[in-house]
């Protein structure tokens, strides 16, 4: 009972310092205990009446202003990419300023209002002193930011391997499906007697495909070569299942990118299946896919477009219901929101355009 105690007190701690329901609540409170710790100190006492109290808001919009700006500026921007010189002499540089302004505010702005008996002894100390003692308030900000982020990417990896794990059962129970391994066996069957060297092509390519599938599909990463590789060899398969059908895919798998770029594996699979799904004609007239692949500006650009007979429609098509829904999230985690997905349903094509970093 007391461990079970014990971690819904963790857990509601973590909440409290992450969950965006309780962000009002976390700033008041952060903003009331820094304006307490700034009563505390002396050095607004040196004013007579009510400019004891402008001195100090004086004071503490200033400092208050150079947490949040180490919040949600230097913080993200340079300590989060590792740029930890830049980010520190940013802050000294944060911290000179604004002791100049407070400085420049007690010389000037406040100088008529300071009570003459004030003892020099004590005066440079108590100066800084409000100032100084902020200076871990700074520090547990920028630990607290660097917390939420280490519980957010934790979120996110354990939700990525967590769908994942369910696309790839998913997949395992709809694309390496018995029927179309037996459609696959009765055409190198067919072919054996008609032309043995194109059965011979067709078993390499359905031992490639197989391959990829049982193994390289459980990596984290692929090559996009060996991605784009695979997507041949699905459409050649496919291909030979419908006379009518044809397919062209834009990609230089031997240039440096290809060869040197790791995607997740089976990104573009689940286009191309819906794509081999919409493209059928119901009257065996002609029917394609094209798909073009490119990378600029370290960016990869997908492209797959493919014919559509109108009067054929997919009873599960994957851009309905969990389909699409499952390609967003997956996406999201993989990408943030550095990518950009777009697909077009028109009334002879349907085309999908992705882009991602690389």
């Amino acid at each position: 009972m007391n461990f079970t105690h014990y971690r819904f007190k963790e857990t509601l701690v973590m909440d409290f310092l992450i969950e965006d329901r309780f962000r009002l609540f976390r700033h008041l409170l952060f903003l009331v205990f820094f304006f307490l710790l700034l009563y505390s100190a002396r050095f607004w006492h040196w004013y007579s009446g009510m400019y004891q109290y402008y001195i100090l808001l004086f004071v503490y919009a200033i400092l208050i202003t150079m947490v949040y700006i180490n919040i949600y500026v230097i913080v993200p921007k340079f300590f989060f990419r590792t740029r930890y010189i830049t980010y520190l002499i940013l802050l000294v540089l944060m911290g000179v300023i604004g002791l100049n302004l407070i400085g420049y505010g007690f010389k000037t702005l406040f100088a008529d209002y300071r009570v003459t008996n004030i003892q020099k002894e004590g005066e440079k100390g108590s100066i800084y002193e409000g100032v100084l003692m902020c200076i871990p308030i700074i520090l547990t900000t920028t630990t607290v930011k660097l917390l939420q982020k280490w519980i957010h990417d934790n979120k996110r990896i354990t939700e990525l391997s967590n769908l994942t794990l369910q696309m790839e059962l998913n997949e395992l129970r709809n694309q390496i499906n018995p029927h179309f391994l037996f459609n696959m066996l009765n055409n190198v069957k067919a072919l054996t007697r008609t032309d043995p060297e194109k059965a011979s092509t067709v078993i390499v390519k359905l031992s490639e495909f197989l391959r990829y599938q049982l193994y390289e599909n459980s990596e984290e990463k692929t090559l996009l070569a060996s991605e784009i590789d695979f997507l041949s060899n699905f459409l050649n398969l496919e291909k030979i299942r419908r006379e009518n059908f044809n397919f062209n895919i834009e990609a230089d798998r031997e240039n440096k990118a290809a060869n040197s770029i790791f995607i997740p594996p089976n990104l573009f699979t689940t286009f191309v299946e819906n794509a081999v799904k919409h493209s059928v004609n119901i009257n065996d007239g002609d029917s394609y896919i094209r798909i073009m692949i490119s990378v600029e500006n370290k960016e990869l650009y997908f492209t797959c477009v493919n014919s559509r007979d109108p009067g054929f429609t997919v009873s599960n098509g994957t851009y309905n219901g969990l389909g699409l829904a499952n390609i967003k999230r997956r996406l999201e985690l993989l990408y943030g929101n550095t990518f950009d997905l777009r697909v077009v349903s028109g009334e002879k094509d349907y085309t999908v355009n992705l882009k991602i970093p690389v």
